[in-house]
């Protein structure tokens, strides 16, 4: 159905509209908010959730002033209002307000806010890049929507916002806004270690764009576009390689582009970690732009269709995908379920993009938002983290993303997800970002896994069916080793990759100054974890329980399961941030009693609202005492936690935060009989700790402790919830106290554990015939962990099945043994080779996945084996006595492959230059695939490290092979001509014309 021009304009806005109406734009989009509804399910549910949001949006409202507020930026609620008021099914009982008032609330904030920006000449707000120009973003969308229904004052102070804020931030030139401060996107260079600039720089160009869409026709608008290309295409950085791109993007080559807001193993980071919530930024500004664009039936500039090295970052973004859709984030705690705030990268990307993969995603995480929303405190869509201003924030995201639903479905119809198996299979992979970063990452199809030793962050993650709402991850959660600030004195990455090796896996081992601790990470999506035992209450899970209904696995409780039986765990009401523990214990004499802390809260340690101590029911003995602390913070020191008002706390002190054994003591004044301590914490409420007693205050005793464990298990097996199955191997028990599970609980001690996304199964350890190194068998896969700094030698005894490894084995009566060397702290995952069916003493050497050497056992008559490699066909082999026979399996892949480049990073990334197909193809092992370079194409393989080359190989499809010179370079900025020596960048230059061959293999040998 055609709305006619009157219901146009009222709908997207009249500036831009005699355009859009010429480009078929905007009746496209209008058609989509006709009468009939969302145009897709994932619509649908972004057009409830601002419905029933509006519930939290009208609570806001200032019945005094008679608008939404400034504060926090609140009244950027106008663009979900707008949203709502200009579509069909506005449902006041979900919104709490009816139609007209909602209208009336709108129009007055829209009209109060134009006059008090600082660019229309009012002094409230506006003009400031940080951040008020994002807000004011949403604000200029509203605007537009509701443009027939505002008064002509009104509508010329948006139009000088909308203008004006282009030519301040124009004016700047590379500079910084002097009302932002610190935050600066250091001009054109950018700075991606530590804090990235492609926050900044997005915001820059984002303080451009609703100009150039709704100002298209400004005589100033060829600087503002010089400004929103220059910003836009350096956002997502430029790694050395980069300059191999001469790809035009708005007329200017990427290989021009100056910032370097990346890591060149495609992270970002923001104040000091990786934050993936940042990562998105690029997909989040260019969502918001685009719909400045699309409502005003502007052509989008090239750069949001072709963002340089976006493509990359997304395979970055896919790798930490969690199951509802965002990404996982170990390294930040205060960014986590974001919902509402991570919808509009994903829907830009689907609906703008047309990724079939991001629609996945996106789907899923709309799936949440719902049961989300309804969770404590109930309407809103930013729980659990961040900012006030994220809730209107997410308001104006949700809407954009609503109306890019909307602009897709009258522009080529819905783009369809890929299916969940084929999603999880592209999402799969393996990298390490590197020391700096600290993080090696593994997501498989069946779960995520990862080793951090980022300062502050340091942990050993995993998540079973990248399952979010399992195990607490983020930020100082400590996961496996019992504290995120251990300092690690020394890491050992090792990064299998299916295209090398045949199979996905890591293994980090990390050394810290009580020991090593490593973990191997399967494509099965289990897990090993071994340790010396480098802590007490070590291979800590803390598990979220939480009463969420509509999301799996929280249905208000979690149940464990062990040997000695079932415990089931319900969940609190809602989080309170707060916690009153009431521990009993064997009554004691004592004059002294303190709180020792074992674990405290990651961000703010220990504070307590009271400390008390009875005998049974009797009065509080603490209150007439005098309190003492390790430390304190000014204000809050040790008196007030039995000084019996509630109002007033202990907290240790700032700089004693993260120490774990702070504690409280309360000296009695006299020996007491006392069976029982309750202590009222503030949010800052330790996670583990000791009650000791003693009668002089030198000597202490534990009394009880906390959490007390609800189930302990010595049998060495528990399932958590059937979601994750642990088996562990070791002298402690493991426990189940609360939501948290210790899996060795007790003094420091060496242990292994296997987890796997199921059942847990019997354990998989074996003999390593070397005290430093631990070894498994799990899954199939063969993992041994080197837990020292010296070399070892050693061999492992493997029962049962017959499996061959790399390297040489013996088979024996019970299994076979096999031979092993392995370098300080090294680990090592070697998948089954072969099996083989043969008698006690016979030798197998495993050269590679298509050949193994068999030596028959001292005898007189030849041997008859079976040997069946793995994916291939069973083969007989006679074995001549005492004689070695070479079987091959020349159909079979012969991993590990010894080429430098196959599977690693090639430049130009997308987008390419006109004719270029993707150079990736040059290096995935596939014969059917083939780099087709274009005219006079050029392409780099980045091998990750400078490496000595000794040998670089060229492969062409069938054709004239045109002319092509090999180039290295340690820098990836200067090349010389040269096949060998001493390069990380290795290049291909070609003189190649329409009807020469394509590159089929490039290949570069060490």
């Amino acid at each position: 159905m055609e709305l006619d021009r009157r219901q146009a304009l009222r709908l997207l806005g009249a500036g831009g509209a005699a355009a859009a109406l010429a480009s078929g734009l905007l009746p496209g989009l209008a058609r989509a908010a006709a009468p009939g509804g969302p145009p897709d399910p994932v619509a649908a549910t972004y057009l409830r959730v601002l419905l029933r949001h509006t519930r939290w949006a009208e609570q806001q409202f200032d019945p005094v002033a008679g608008t939404y507020p400034a504060r926090d930026f609140t009244f950027a609620v106008v663009l979900g209002n707008a949203v709502l008021l200009t579509r069909d099914g506005y449902d006041p009982a979900v919104a709490g307000v009816d139609r007209d008032t909602l209208r009336a609330h709108t129009l007055a904030t829209i009209r109060r806010f134009a006059a008090s920006n600082r660019l229309a000449g009012g002094a409230e707000w506006g003009r400031k890049l940080f951040f008020d120009t994002t807000f004011q973003s949403y604000f200029l969308l509203a605007a537009r929507l509701l443009w027939t229904d505002l008064d002509d004052p009104t509508r010329a102070a948006v139009e000088r916002i909308t203008t004006g804020q282009a030519a301040y931030t124009t004016a700047l030139g590379t500079g910084d806004d002097p009302d932002s401060g610190a935050w600066t996107p250091n001009g054109l260079l950018g700075g991606h270690v530590g804090d990235t600039k492609l926050e900044e720089m997005g915001v820059y160009a984002q303080s451009l764009a609703p100009a150039l869409a709704w100002a298209a026709a400004d005589p100033r608008a060829a600087d503002w576009r010089a400004g929103f290309g220059a910003w836009s295409r350096n956002e997502a950085g430029l790694p050395a390689a980069d300059l191999a791109n001469p790809r035009l993007v708005d007329g200017r080559p990427v290989s021009a582009n100056t910032a370097t807001n990346l890591y060149d193993t495609f992270l970002v980071e923001n104040h000091g970690s990786f934050g993936p919530h940042y990562q998105e930024e690029l997909w989040r500004t260019s969502g918001r732009n685009a719909m400045h664009f699309l409502a005003a039936g502007t052509p989008l500039p090239e750069v949001l269709t072709a963002q340089p090295n976006g493509e990359l970052l997304w395979r970055t973004m896919l790798l930490m995908t969690s199951d509802a859709g965002e990404p996982l984030m170990p390294m930040v705690a205060d960014r986590e379920h974001l919902y509402g705030r991570d919808v509009i990268p994903l829907a830009f990307r689907a609906q703008v993009l047309g990724d079939r993969y991001a629609a996945y995603a996106e789907a899923q995480l709309a799936a949440r938002l719902e049961p989300y929303q309804a969770y404590a405190p109930a309407d809103r869509i930013t729980k659990f983290s961040g900012e006030p201003k994220y809730e209107p924030e997410a308001r104006a995201e949700v809407a954009i993303s609503y109306l890019l639903h909307e602009w897709r479905a009258a522009h080529g119809g819905p783009v369809v997800p890929v299916g969940k198996g084929e999603f999880d299979t592209h999402a799969a992979g393996v990298a390490d970002f590197g020391a700096g970063p600290g993080l090696l990452a593994h997501r498989s199809p069946a779960a995520w896994a990862a080793t951090v030793s980022k300062p502050g962050f340091v942990k050993f993650a995993w998540q079973p069916h990248h399952d979010d709402w399992l195990f607490v991850l983020g930020g100082a959660n400590p996961m496996l080793l019992p504290s995120a600030n251990s300092a690690v004195r020394d890491r050992h990455a090792t990064v299998y990759a299916k295209v090398r090796d045949g199979f996905d896996g890591t293994v980090g081992v990390l050394r810290f100054d009580t020991g090593y601790a490593a973990f191997a990470t399967l494509p099965t999506g289990a897990a090993v974890y071994a340790s010396t035992g480098v802590a007490e209450g070590e291979g800590v899970l803390n598990v979220y329980n939480l009463t969420m209904p509509g999301v799996p696995g929280l249905d208000g409780n979690r149940t464990y399961t062990a040997a000695e039986g079932t415990v089931t765990i319900a969940a609190a009401a809602a989080p309170t941030g707060a916690r009153t523990d009431d521990l009993t214990f064997t009554p004691v004499t004592a004059r002294h009693v303190r709180m020792l802390g074992v674990e405290p809260d990651p961000q703010y340690g220990y504070s307590l609202w009271a400390f008390e101590v009875r005998d049974g029911d009797g009065p509080d003995l603490a209150r007439t005492g005098t309190a003492s602390a390790s430390s304190a913070t000014p204000g809050k020191e040790a008196k007030y936690a039995n000084d019996g008002d509630a109002a007033t706390r202990w907290a240790v002190s700032t700089s004693d935060r993260s120490r774990a054994d702070s504690w409280l003591a309360v000296d009695l004044g006299a020996p007491r009989l006392i069976d029982r301590v309750r202590l009222s914490w503030e949010s800052a409420a330790g996670r583990k700790y000791r009650i000791e007693t003693s009668a002089d205050g030198v000597t202490w005793t534990t009394a009880t402790t906390y959490p007390v464990p609800a189930l302990r298990s010595t049998g060495g097996r528990l399932d958590v919830d059937g979601r994750a199955g642990i088996t562990v191997a070791g002298p402690n028990p493991l426990t189940v106290a609360g939501d948290r599970v210790t899996l060795s609980d007790g003094p420091p001690a060496r242990f292994v554990a296997e987890l796997r996304p199921g059942p847990p199964q019997a354990s998989g350890r074996v003999p390593a015939g070397a005290d430093a190194v631990e070894a498994t068998v799990t899954d199939g896969f063969l993992v041994l962990l080197n837990l020292s700094g010296a070399a070892v030698r050693g061999t492992a005894v493997l029962p049962g099945e017959t499996r061959l490894y790399r390297g040489e084995q013996t088979v024996t009566r019970t299994g076979t043994a096999l031979s092993y060397e392995l370098a300080p702290a090294e680990g090592r995952i070697e998948p089954p080779r072969f099996t083989v069916r043969g008698p006690a003493g016979l030798k197998a050497v495993v050269r590679d996945a298509s050949r193994v050497e068999l030596t028959a056992p001292a005898g007189l008559l030849p041997v008859l084996v079976t040997v069946t490699p793995d994916g291939g066909r069973a083969r007989p082999v006679l074995l001549p006595p005492r004689r070695t026979v070479p079987v091959v399996f020349a159909e079979l892949r012969p991993y590990p492959l010894a080429d430098r480049a196959l599977g690693r990073t090639t430049f130009p990334a997308e987008p390419l230059p006109p004719g270029m197909s993707s150079p990736g193809a040059a290096v995935d092992d596939d014969p059917a695939t083939a780099w087709r370079p274009g005219p006079d194409g050029r392409m780099v393989v980045d091998l990750g490290a400078v490496a000595e080359v000794s040998a670089v190989e060229l492969a062409w499809t069938r054709g004239r092979v045109p002319g092509a010179t090999v180039e290295t370079s340690v820098d990836g900025v200067t090349y010389a001509t040269a096949d060998s020596g001493p390069a990380r960048y290795v290049a291909v230059r070609t003189r190649w014309r329409p009807g020469d061959a394509s590159l089929t293999r490039l290949s570069v040998r060490t």
